[in-house]
């Protein structure tokens, strides 16, 4: 069956649709067979990417391995069941299009609560939550007492994803398996880098998610995206030698692979 991946966070500028196209890529590189969708039908910086590098491939006749990447198909409401809204058809329509064709099917999520997010967050096997090393995107998660740093409760973002687990339990699916991703983790031991990683632990054994390092801050990122291009596709582009920045992050990529743990994948990067 098709595996799929919900890339997810509610808020903006946390790397998801980074974390989307190297994730994509990589498994295409693999050899599996990859769908993808971005649902920030405004932005669509995943979408946008993935265009990019068909753009690359066309203009500098190059193959490198690209994802199924599709838009959402419009749907005609008279054909609509009665009370079936019409992002949630919109969404398993695509979803069940692509599993034909599809080891696994890469969603991102825009950065804000939709209906659209809401129930690809229910179809998740995988979900990733990227999240930027700091307590302003802790908050994403829990709310936490700003003098003990004690943890609260949950955040709406978090009390979402236990709903949606909640969805696949009563529908006899298997429970997600939900990675927070620390992005942007500072190079230094500094002190707010260990309190936040104290706090991600602690929360993680309440409501239940795995914590994976993620992608450093590199200006590589950025300059990347204009071409479609990713951390795996430098030498095909004609990189001689890696610098020492670009090889850290490959390893970085590589780890995050393997703490996936997806069905059926041997990192072999």
């Amino acid at each position: 069956m098709t595996h799929i991946i919900v890339v997810g966070n509610e808020k903006g500028g946390s790397g998801k649709s980074t974390t989307c196209m190297h994730v994509a890529t990589a498994l295409a590189r693999m050899g599996h067979r990859v769908g993808a969708l971005d649902l920030d039908i405004r932005q669509a910086s995943f979408g946008r990417y993935v265009e990019n590098r068909r753009a690359t491939n066309t203009r500098e006749g190059l193959d490198l391995p690209c994802p199924d990447y599709r838009l959402l198909p419009e749907v005609d409401e008279a054909a609509l069941a009665p009370g079936e809204n019409p992002f949630d058809h919109r969404l398993h329509q695509a979803v069940d299009e692509l599993s034909q064709t599809s080891d696994f099917i890469l969603i991102d999520c825009p950065g804000s609560h939709t209906r659209l997010s809401q129930v690809a967050h229910s179809m998740a096997d995988t979900l990733i939550t990227p999240l930027n090393d700091s307590f302003i995107d802790f908050d994403l998660l829990a709310r936490i007492d700003p003098a003990t740093q004690r943890i609260l409760g949950p955040s709406i973002y978090s009390e979402m994803v236990w709903s949606a687990r909640q969805l696949r339990a009563k529908a006899g699916m298997k429970p997600i398996d939900w990675i927070v991703l620390r992005n942007r983790v500072g190079t230094q031991q500094m002190h707010n880098k260990r309190k936040v990683g104290s706090a991600l632990e602690q929360l993680s054994k309440r409501i239940g998610f795995r914590v994976a390092p993620g992608f450093s801050e590199r200006v590589i990122f950025r300059e990347l995206f204009p071409r479609g291009l990713t951390l795996l596709d430098l030498k095909d582009i004609g990189t001689e030698s890696l610098s020492l920045s670009n090889i850290a992050a490959r390893q970085e990529l590589r780890e995050l692979m393997k703490e996936l743990r997806l069905p059926g994948v041997e990192v072999t990067f």
